[in-house]
């Protein structure tokens, strides 16, 4: 089996273009099960987030393109849409990057923690879709382990900022004090939720929670003394807020243009400000034509974060080189997964003599012979069989001299050399 990562990301592939291949946690389960369906593919899992999908696939030979076909057909692309910004990576550096993806070395956020977590509920899904068998499993547990120890033994995770944490320091910047201002959340996910905390660090004036299931929202609203009201109030609300940072799995948006040309007119022009870190966008685009609205996107935050990733770059090398190192000790194990064990085959050819000499043995005794002589037969025929082989080649080894194979049958066979005895 060859191990496959394939996947575009924020630096390959623009957002329109993202949210087309994205799975929501809906669709994720039905596509893998699809996937693992497809000729040649062992084992699968995939990972989709607002900044990536990918798929890790095992496949056997013969198959290495299936991935990346099913992909296209799965959302309904023409073939070739997505050539120019997919990866690929196989083998060792699909588990590099595995590695690097889980340990957030290959985040818009450099060392973000929040990509691990989206990392175990892909594995989840993918166990839950019985997709998964050893060697992946494997791979999977390993990656948990790299990460903590990432996390442990370097500065990766020191300061980091995340996409939640860009958003509301960006609003900060428009709205230079959020006491004054009102902030709109749509969504209830983690995302959303590590916004809610940076506003109310800020002491935000005041917080609305909107979410598609009310519950949600209002056990997210209570936390942080916010005012929680479904998606389908929105039209009614949208016109209180300053800012507006919205971040679900809809697959279509929930904030037209229609809606927002009516909040800014109630406004009376009053600026608004919107940051949309959804994949597949909550607000849609054209909105950020509407004159007095400033819409940022998840695309729109890289250089507030490229400005805050070069105090982590020297602890992003730390964790390469422990990721280097765990990568092959990976990779040997996945090795000897494909070799045949020889103990497993001595053994068979063993009991296969035995069962042999053995039925000859009960057949001399069938014909008349004494049991003793059948168990002589027995002991000396098995004996010469299985010592046959190793025999003739140690009697070749010791007549040319070849000192490491008769080195090693002592080891092998549990012989120690026996000192010699003076004669004094």
């Amino acid at each position: 089996m060859k191990l496959i990562a394939l996947g575009l990301n924020h630096l390959t592939a623009p957002v329109n273009l993202r949210e087309q291949v994205a799975f929501d946690a809906e669709s994720a389960g039905v596509a893998l099960q699809a996937l693992a369906r497809e000729p040649g593919v062992e084992e699968a899992m995939i990972l989709s987030t607002c900044n990536r999908t990918e798929l890790y696939v095992s496949v056997s030979a013969g198959a290495e393109d299936v991935p990346q076909a099913w992909l296209s057909r799965q959302h309904h692309l023409t073939a070739g849409k997505l050539d120019e910004f997919l990866y690929r990576h196989d083998e060792d550096e699909a588990v590099r990057h595995m590695f690097r993806v889980a340990t957030g070395l290959d985040s818009m956020v450099l060392g973000e923690p929040q990509i691990l977590g989206q990392v175990k509920d892909a594995y989840q899904q993918a166990r839950d879709a019985q997709v998964l068998r050893a060697p992946m499993e494997r791979l999977l547990q390993h990656t948990f382990a790299v990460a903590k120890r990432v996390r442990t033994d370097t500065r990766i995770g020191a300061h980091t900022v995340s996409v939640a944490f860009t958003a509301v320091r960006l609003a900060e910047q428009v709205f230079t004090d959020l006491r004054q201002a009102c902030v709109l959340l749509i969504g209830a996910g983690d995302t959303v939720e590590l916004a809610a905390r940076h506003l109310v660090d800020k002491q935000v004036r005041r917080l609305i929670v909107a979410n598609r299931t009310l519950e949600n929202a209002q056990e997210l609203a209570t936390r942080y003394g916010g005012y929680a009201i479904s998606l389908g109030d929105l039209p009614q609300h949208l016109a209180e807020a300053d800012i507006v940072i919205s971040s679900t799995a809809a697959r279509q948006p929930v904030v037209t243009r229609t809606m927002v040309e009516k909040a800014v007119a109630t406004r009376r022009r009053k600026p608004m400000f919107m940051v949309d870190i959804a994949v597949p966008r909550d607000i849609e685009s054209s909105v950020g034509e509407l004159d007095d609205v400033f819409l940022y996107g998840i695309d729109d935050l890289r250089q507030v974060i490229d400005d805050n990733r070069r105090s982590r770059e020297a602890a992003a090398r730390e964790a390469d080189a422990i990721i280097d190192l765990q990568v092959e000790r990976y990779m040997a194990w996945r090795r000897a997964l494909s070799l045949r064990n020889p103990a497993v085959d001595l053994r068979q050819h063993a009991e296969t003599y035995r069962d042999e000499v053995l039925e000859k043995a009960r057949a001399m005794i069938a014909r008349g012979k004494s049991p003793d002589e059948a168990l002589a037969y027995l002991a000396n025929t098995l004996t010469n069989k299985l010592l046959h082989h190793p025999s003739a080649r140690l009697r070749e080894a010791a007549l040319s001299g070849d000192m490491d194979l008769l080195h090693a049958a002592g080891r092998l066979y549990g012989i120690t050399e026996k000192p010699e005895v003076s004669e004094d």
